[in-house]
């Protein structure tokens, strides 16, 4: 296997890993919070490991950096946290696919937050992802479960687009690994002070799943799309991360039983569509 064979297998095996981690708003009967310290606590455990291991500095800096990098972990742990909302809230398709409509947020930010220039095909590629989460919401009834999780999904693609963008300067100066170590560690800490993680009595099954999902879903899979992108071009890898609502819903349906309808496959089809042309154009 050549080495971009190997970096392929790798972008796979990590978007695989990033869908899978839906399901986890269904496996275990907890608060999203406390799901999230639990994911966000492995992950930095895991991830300060690792680096520890390649004898990676992790001291960011001191003063500004460092309060920078605690404001961007509360902010990935309202994501996780509306994520995992979104999903017990309605289905895992239906959180999966609203969350991914964060590429169509970055578009229409970042001009607004760098001044970068507007084209028409991307308000094209947006109205086509707004349509894709029409048929995406089964009801409008706002006291509706699925409506507020579908609403809750798209908070969770709104925060992601806006760490996306926030987190480009650090990437400057920092490796993806340390960034994310940092981040994970501060969301852990935010939500350790909110969570109701005290009313929580864990068996060895919810102990299982939680390793699952914070060393394999946040830590490796995060470890394998970095290191992907040292063979592949970011906008490879960026195409390819259009299936993990893909490899979500799949999953679910083999191990939930949640069979999406007709008209949530469609909507997904052109929120995919349109989020992975956003990809490929960027």
């Amino acid at each position: 296997m050549d080495h971009r064979q190997r970096s392929l297998l790798q972008v796979h095996t990590a978007v695989f890993l990033f869908g899978l981690a839906g399901l986890f708003g269904k496996l275990l009967d907890w608060p999203a919070t406390v799901i999230v310290l639990g994911r966000t606590g492995l992950a930095a455990l895991a991830l300060g490991g690792w680096l520890g291991w390649r004898r990676v500095g992790l001291r960011p800096g001191l003063g500004q950096e460092l309060v920078g990098l605690a404001l961007l972990g509360m902010l990935l742990a309202f994501h996780w946290v509306s994520f995992f909302r979104s999903i017990q809230l309605s289905t895992v398709a239906i959180g999966l696919l609203t969350f991914s409509s964060f590429p169509v947020f970055v578009t229409l930010l970042e001009p607004l937050l760098f001044a970068s220039g507007w084209r028409w095909q991307d308000g094209a590629i947006a109205l086509t992802v707004v349509l894709g989460v029409a048929l995406v919401v089964p009801s409008y009834r706002l006291g509706s479960a699925m409506t507020l999780g579908a609403l809750w999904g798209l908070l969770s693609g709104l925060s992601f687009a806006l760490l996306q963008l926030l987190n480009k300067g650090y990437r400057q100066r920092h490796s993806a690994l340390t960034i994310a170590f940092y981040q994970n560690l501060f969301a852990f800490l935010s939500l350790a002070l909110v969570s109701p993680w005290a009313t929580v009595t864990p068996s060895l099954g919810d102990l299982g799943w939680l390793i699952i999902l914070g060393v394999g879903c946040t830590a490796l899979a995060h470890t394998l799309f970095i290191e992907s992108l040292a063979v592949l071009r970011t906008q490879v890898a960026s195409v390819i991360s259009g299936l993990e609502p893909v490899y979500g819903i799949a999953l679910a349906a083999l191990v939930l039983g949640e069979m999406p309808t007709s008209r949530t496959l469609l909507g997904g089809l052109l929120i995919v569509g349109a989020t992975t042309l956003a990809s490929w154009e960027g």
